[in-house]
């Protein structure tokens, strides 16, 4: 396998913008906008290879999709009225998630091709780091639009490097909602791991990632849930990611690690319920590119996801991922460009902005060592807090660790 370059992608063009529900939607595109809009203020793309996204093809997108739901996304803004919220929509088509809207397949194809321009580009060697915001579709069933998602670019991309010469895959998600459609892609497929760190099935749609959940047959031991409790904050989501997701991870021994980067997981997305800040999800970003660094020669392919903190966070957050795939970590502290805040002002006068890059969090994790071995910090809130982030984590390596060959109580695996 090529040794891949040092140089890495973005990939970005101003058609992802055109994925855009209704005015009144949750996941809208401004928050890409806003996103590039801070990174290039601050600097971050001088000189980086941007890099515009090709649609994906029907031959593309069949790759996880059936003909049938292929030819009823593209006839979706003819058959059914725009924005319309049908009882029983059609593929999931018309649905309160998921309103018609124009050009529906047109501008699903380029999110979907963007991906896959990022795996093209670290397969051939031109670039080992490759970042595509747009992207991160990962409910998006095989015959169902579901959670906003039309194309499941992430499984359309690894369906591609399948074929295009790598054969261990590990995808990480770590949006607040369980990475179903990803999941069910490759189920039994023991080529491919899915880690999936999300709020509790039992507390958030769409109800599933149970610690349980962890393959079977061949593919045993290649699906791995975490599932945290609303609340959760930098601390202890970091606490649950690190013992579980790295030793998984380095167990299956992938060749590439691809990322959704989804920031609904911030304490202040109107759509979940866990507690991290933006400086929690810079740590995950980072602890994800350390460990392509570390597993898989680098090679690392991140997309974005969920995040419903158009203004105050999701820009912040996907700076941060844009900066640690391009090795241009900002610190945390940096103060936010005043004259992108005038912008932002000007578009959303009500909105109280921010200052830094930062929220302050702390993501100074005690490392977990063993069952038993939480800390006692003589507060019974933070004290049951802790134990119950670290049931999950020992549910979650008892079925998953014996498959890999690792030892599920031992602290070191």
């Amino acid at each position: 396998m090529t040794v891949p370059s040092t140089t890495p992608a973005l990939v970005w063009s101003a058609d992802y913008l055109k994925y855009r529900w209704s005015d009144d939607h949750p996941m809208n595109p401004t928050r890409l906008a806003l996103t590039m809009d801070l990174a290039t203020t601050l600097g971050l793309l001088d000189d980086a290879d941007t890099v515009p996204p090709l649609a994906a093809s029907d031959e593309d997108l069949l790759r996880v999709h059936t003909s049938s739901y292929v030819r009823a996304v593209k006839r979706a803004p003819v058959d059914l009225p725009l924005g319309s919220r049908a009882t029983e929509p059609v593929h999931g088509l018309g649905s309160e998630d998921n309103p018609v809207f124009t050009d529906m397949h047109e501008a699903s194809a380029v999110v979907a091709g963007g991906t896959l321009t990022a795996a093209r580009a670290i397969a051939s060697g031109s670039s080992r780091r490759a970042v595509s915001i747009g992207g991160g579709m990962h409910h998006a069933m095989a015959d169902w639009a579901s959670g906003f998602c039309v194309y499941n670019d992430a499984a359309i991309a690894i369906s591609w490097l399948l074929d295009n010469g790598y054969d261990r895959i590990a995808y990480i998600d770590v949006d607040a909602h369980h990475g179903d459609g990803v999941q069910a892609a490759f189920l039994d497929d023991p080529r491919v791991m899915t880690v999936s760190l999300h709020q509790h099935p039992a507390t958030l749609w769409p109800n599933t990632g149970w610690s349980s959940e962890a393959g079977s047959g061949l593919a045993e031991g290649t699906v791995v849930n975490v599932p945290v409790l609303p609340g959760t904050g930098d601390r202890l989501w970091l606490r649950a990611f690190h013992a579980v997701v790295p030793g998984a991870v380095a167990a299956f021994r992938p060749q590439i690690l691809v990322s959704q980067c989804g920031v609904d997981s911030h304490r202040e997305d109107p759509l979940a319920d866990l507690g991290l800040t933006v400086d929690g999800q810079r740590a995950a970003f980072l602890a994800m590119r350390d460990l392509a660094d570390r597993v898989c020669e680098g090679r690392w392919l991140a997309v974005g996801g969920g995040g419903y903190g158009l203004v105050r966070v999701v820009p912040r957050a996907w700076t941060h991922l844009i900066a640690a795939v391009l090795d241009r970590d900002v610190d945390p502290s940096t103060a936010l460009p005043d004259e992108w805040r005038e912008r932002v002002r000007g578009a959303a006068p009500s909105i109280d902005l921010p200052s830094t890059m930062s929220d302050d969090g702390d993501v100074d994790y005690a490392p977990w060592d063993g069952p038993g071995g939480a800390p006692s910090s003589g507060v019974a809130t933070a004290d049951r807090a802790v134990e119950r982030v670290d049931t999950a984590i020992i549910a979650t390596r008892r079925a998953v660790y014996p498959a890999l060959g690792l030892d599920p109580e031992d602290p070191r695996d």
